[in-house]
């Protein structure tokens, strides 16, 4: 498998089809067809089969996937079959909470760090993380080849801490911030701004 011929919204959609197979399992259900997931997740079951595709054969006609193979299947090829080390930028009120939230340790990804340059927040432990001065970043996070950050500081910093999370050999950012990153290619961003996404509300309001 070639993953730079996957079309980016076919990797995209493979999380939610993981959500909907997990609560499928927590319902006790063996089995589901293409038309019942599509029913649900608003999309066609062509659209599924095809998506699937690009990895191989799933599920038999007329019988369906069975849920546990294609979940653990689908984990698989995103990689989720391991534990995945992250760090966290920034740990104001919005970083606070990130390291309070369980659902990254439920889903495979484990936050083992903390940086920020207030010296009120500095040395104190949120979560069992004890925050450490920016100033420390590479000298902690580039010998122990961490992939994922989450930046949650200010938008004036959000490009140098970028910037120095990718010298440390960063390579996936979650960016809090709202700002505009730049990254050099092989470097994976995703911004999210719940400010952008309720001026985007408004239009319909």
């Amino acid at each position: 498998m070639v993953k730079t011929l996957i079309p980016e919204v076919v990797v995209a959609r493979l999380p939610v089809y993981i959500q909907r197979l997990n609560q499928l399992m927590r319902e006790g259900r063996e089995s589901v067809s293409s038309q019942e997931m599509a029913e649900y997740l608003d999309v066609t079951s062509a659209q599924i089969r095809k998506d699937l595709s690009f990895f191989g054969g799933f599920g038999k006609q007329g019988m369906g996937y069975n849920v546990i193979n294609l979940l653990e299947s689908l984990r698989s090829i995103l990689n989720l079959d391991r534990v995945w080390e992250v760090v966290l930028v920034g740990v104001g009120h919005l970083g606070q909470a990130l390291l309070s939230y369980q659902g990254f340790s439920h889903k495979g990804f484990e936050i083992v760090m903390a940086f920020d340059n207030d010296p009120a927040i500095i040395g104190q432990t949120f979560a069992g993380i004890q925050v450490t001065d920016v100033s420390e970043m590479q000298n902690h996070i580039c010998p122990r080849g961490i992939p994922i950050a989450i930046l949650t500081v200010p938008a004036a910093n959000a490009q140098e801490m970028a910037d120095q999370l990718i010298r440390c050999g960063v390579k996936a950012i979650l960016n809090y911030t709202p700002v505009t990153l730049k990254v050099p290619e092989g470097v994976r961003l995703a911004n999210i701004d719940p400010v952008l996404s309720l001026q985007t509300f408004t239009f319909y309001l």
